[in-house]
């Protein structure tokens, strides 16, 4: 057996730990892992999504933004020669076959490949979901502008959606992506790239376009304002915070912190 300072953390005690935080059978959840944080997990990483199922039960729902292992948005960031490869022989995007981006967390590729998940055939901005509402979650996700009205984000706001942080991933929240693009801000960065889509058995590139997600729409003096949002709304809103397994966990109101960033953004940058 392999040697370990983690905390042993068994499926029961995630359940536990979970319900203890807030969450309820039917809640829509939108996840953010470090399964390292959580601790040794008796089964592996799948016994994460499989507490959270377990609680949320079949009326619930859990999504994650999973994206795709290569990112082309940041293709100009390349080398030369990789953007040449690349464009030469890049597979072409399958929202159902294409891996996940596994740099923030295992977990996505794990959503990704669950039994009944459904994926959105959005290359950058794609989201995995399980459950009651993962269907209409991820479905017609628009390519232009995927962060904004009509994707899964804006839904899970719809909806009153929960977002659960396994681990104070602060500066990670997609959901702040969301109000970049819905906030009234003059003069906002865009994104222009392309990527191949898989359309009826061919390769086809299709040019997309959104508000800058990688060095936000405007420059921010001090760095990532993402970080700067979070901290001044856990100073003013009611969130739900405690331990799962040995991570120091979140549960905040989708709608409820979008509408908090927005204001802020609109504040400083409108």
């Amino acid at each position: 057996m392999a040697k370990t300072d983690l905390p042993v953390i068994t499926r029961s005690r995630l359940v536990s730990d979970l319900s203890k935080l807030g969450l309820v059978p039917g809640d829509t959840l939108m996840l953010h892992a470090s399964v390292k944080a959580v601790g040794w997990i008796v089964g592996g990483p799948d016994m994460v999504i499989q507490a959270l199922l377990d609680v949320i039960g079949p009326a619930g729902t859990l999504m994650m933004y999973i994206k795709c292992e290569e990112p082309l948005n940041e293709i100009e960031d390349w080398p030369e020669n990789w953007q040449k490869a690349y464009m030469a022989e890049c597979p072409p995007f399958d929202p159902n076959r294409t891996r996940a981006f596994r740099k923030w967390s295992i977990l996505t590729e794990y959503l990704r490949t669950w039994p009944g998940a459904y994926c959105s055939n959005h290359p950058e901005a794609r989201m995995a979901a399980v459950g009651a509402k993962a269907k209409w979650i991820t479905s017609d996700h628009p390519l232009q502008f995927g962060y904004g009205a009509g994707s899964p984000l804006a839904k899970l706001c719809k909806i009153k959606g929960r977002i659960l942080l396994l681990g104070p991933l602060f500066d990670s929240l997609t959901i702040l992506h969301h109000a970049e693009h819905i906030a009234n801000v003059p003069n906002k960065k865009t994104e222009r790239y392309q990527w191949p889509i898989l359309r009826d058995g061919k390769c086809e590139w299709i040019k997309f376009e959104q508000f800058d997600t990688s060095g936000g729409i405007v420059d921010w003096p001090d760095g990532d304002y993402f970080l700067r949002i979070v901290e001044e709304y856990m100073t003013q809103a009611s969130y739900a915070t405690g331990q799962v397994g040995a991570a120091d966990s979140y549960l905040f109101d989708a709608r409820d912190l979008t509408d908090f960033a927005v204001a802020w953004l609109e504040k400083h940058f409108g």
